[in-house]
């Protein structure tokens, strides 16, 4: 299916042409039967001789309703000017021209109506001429030109045939897994509720479907689906679709929300994009003007931050930054038009680069300047090592939910990125460039040699020390420590993390001093020195270290034991409660030959190790 877009100036005959071509007349308002003149979008369709099924919007011509011609023409496969041949080419054929140009329609024709009113052959002629100089330049330069009549059906067959082969040559619309539709009309069927309408985009849609409605972030059901007043159940892109949306209120909706699948489009405040002024703009856009912006079916105002230059002339093409005063959904490479709000006149357009920059750029910097252009010209790995260095390290799921990239082509690019070593993929799914690696490689080994450096007795940084001053969540520092560590340069202990090439290193005197102590430990296994006292006779970091490293174990704030020691007690307590079932600090006390301050202490340790359990004034085995 393909969808048929008209465009031309006021009263040209569009709606008339349509009517002629499908039988249908478009104009489904009171008031645009009265005052015969389109205000709003009219649908219609026909069938062409090959069998083609096609959908027609037609929008209105008048100056005034220009806003919804823009709702109108950006899902269409085929651009169809009008032209009247008693006018010829008038001031909203130019515009809309202009607006189908920017909006880079695949194809076009133009149809040249009311020639049953023209009796000069040769006045003809001119009008066909006007039209060509008039397309030259443009999209539609090689747009064939058909005389038509609506009134009497002169040049209806040709028009249709010629529809039908300019359709043919057109490639389908790609299915990319994200479905999204931009919503052109919202009203009620009763017995049915909210029936939504639009062209459907990059993605299939099944009856049943869980959707959601941004940027309301509303969640409703497909109930059904219909085209051309058909039911279907499944619908590919590029077909005119009419939803019955259950679980969402008609009142709660309103044209350019678009419909997608829940979790595939976030809105945005912020987009990096392309901008063409067009030649005839009335003067040179200046940074931050507050212009109109239309994408898809939505409207929104938006203010233009020139990126590398301090205005942008008539007919120049340039890099902005666009703040919306409300959030849209857009995808990269998508079409948009800027009009001027007052007095209203279309001023340009371009191409979404990037839809979720995540930040306000400085305008003149080179590192600027050069991401943009990457954006408008480079390939897609490029684009996706981009993406990623912004965010790093950065679980696969995120990456691929915020790359400009269509989801294969990103899928695409990030094996080749592995592949060639650009990106390196870690555990739990988290990914890292491979500038980011080195980059966090060298902070690592810098944050630990100065660590040592302040800290020789210390066996090692805590691992929760190094994840906050890299500025790393717990997951993202888990994957990257334990990269790190198979690469042999990083060594982690206990909790602790230290490079490979460094050894505590003790003094002679405090080494002779560590050696008096372990002495005194072995001559009293069971009643050693204190804690305390082992700090006057060593240094509290020399004794930190001796703890740290397992040469002493603490059980309490004041009492440490050798490990060995530590190991014949426990073991000797455990083996005592179950010969007796149960033992108290005194019976521990007397069997271990040591005094109350230790057997205290050493039983409010096993206590707290879950070994023991205090029942009254006794232990007894958890």
């Amino acid at each position: 299916m393909r969808v048929i877009g008209t465009a031309g100036h006021v009263d040209h005959g569009k709606s008339t042409l349509v009517q002629a071509l499908t039988g249908i007349d478009p104009d489904r308002l009171k008031e645009e039967k009265a005052r015969q003149m389109t205000i709003d979008l009219g649908f219609a369709w026909m069938t062409l001789p090959s069998g083609l099924d096609v959908s027609i919007v037609d929008v209105p011509g008048h100056e005034d309703f220009i806003k919804n011609m823009l709702a109108g023409v950006g899902g269409i496969d085929l651009a169809m000017l009008v032209v009247a041949a008693d006018e010829a080419v008038m001031p909203q054929t130019r515009e809309h021209l202009a607006i189908l140009d920017l909006l880079r329609v695949r194809r076009g024709i133009v149809a040249l109506t009311k020639i049953d009113l023209i009796e000069d052959e040769e006045w003809l002629a001119l009008v066909q001429d006007d039209v060509r100089d008039v397309l030259r330049g443009t999209i539609l330069e090689n747009a064939p030109i058909v005389p038509v009549s609506a009134r009497t059906g002169v040049g209806l067959d040709e028009l249709r045939a010629t529809l039908d082969r300019l359709l043919a040559d057109i490639p389908p619309r790609p299915d990319v897994g994200r479905p999204r539709l931009p919503i052109d009309r919202v009203f009620t069927v009763a017995g049915f509720g909210t029936v939504v309408t639009g062209t459907l985009s990059d993605g299939t849609l099944h009856v049943g479907d869980e959707v959601e409605i941004l940027p309301r972030g509303l969640r409703g059901r497909i109930r059904g689906m219909q085209t051309h007043r058909h039911p279907v159940e499944t619908a590919a892109p590029g077909r005119r679709l009419a939803i019955n949306v259950s679980g969402v209120d008609v009142n709660d909706v309103a044209r350019g929300d678009v419909l997608v699948k829940p979790g595939t489009y976030r809105p945005t405040y912020l987009v990096d994009a392309t901008l063409h002024l067009l030649p005839d703009a009335p003067k040179p856009l200046r940074h931050n003007a507050e212009v109109e912006f239309f994408v898809g079916a939505s409207q929104v105002m938006a203010h233009v931050r020139l990126i590398g230059v301090r205005e942008l002339r008539p007919g120049e093409r340039g890099y902005v930054q666009l703040r919306f005063d409300r959030p849209v959904v857009v995808a990269r490479n998508d079409r948009f038009i800027i009009r001027q709000p007052s007095p209203s006149r279309t001023l340009g357009g371009g191409r979404i680069l990037d839809p979720h920059p995540g930040r306000r750029w400085r305008r003149f910097r080179e590192q600027t300047l050069a991401r943009f252009r990457l954006l408008d010209e480079g390939d897609p790995l490029d684009l996706l090592v981009q993406t990623l260095r912004r965010d790093e390290p950065i679980a696969t799921e995120a990456l691929l939910a915020q790359s400009p990239l269509p989801p294969e082509t990103t899928h695409a690019a990030l094996e080749q990125g592995v592949r060639e070593g650009r990106i390196r993929r870690l555990a739990e799914h988290i990914l890292l460039s491979a500038e980011g690696w080195s980059a966090y490689a060298e902070r690592l080994q810098r944050l630990l040699k100065t660590y040592h450096a302040q800290h020789p007795l210390r066996l090692g940084m805590p691992r929760e020390e190094a994840a906050s001053r890299l500025g790393l969540s717990s997951k993202h520092f888990a994957a990257l420590r334990e990269a790190f560590c198979e690469e042999g340069w990083l060594v982690e202990e206990n909790g602790l993390l230290r490079l490979s090439t460094f050894q505590v290193r003790l003094r002679a005197e405090q080494q002779a001093a560590v050696d008096q102590l372990l002495a005194a430990f072995r001559a009293h296994p069971t009643r050693p020195p204190s804690a305390s006292e082992a700090a006057r006779m060593v240094g509290e970091d020399v004794l930190d270290l001796l703890i740290a490293r397992g040469d002493l174990v603490r059980v309490s704030a004041d009492v440490l034991f050798l490990p060995e020691t530590y190991a014949q007690m426990v073991e000797r307590i455990q083996a005592l409660i179950r010969e007796r079932g149960s033992v108290t600090v005194a019976e521990v006390r007397d069997q271990l030959e040591t005094s109350r301050k230790y057997a205290v202490a050493l039983l409010e340790h096993l206590d707290e190790r879950r070994i023991t359990r205090r029942v009254g004034d006794a232990r007894v085995l958890r």
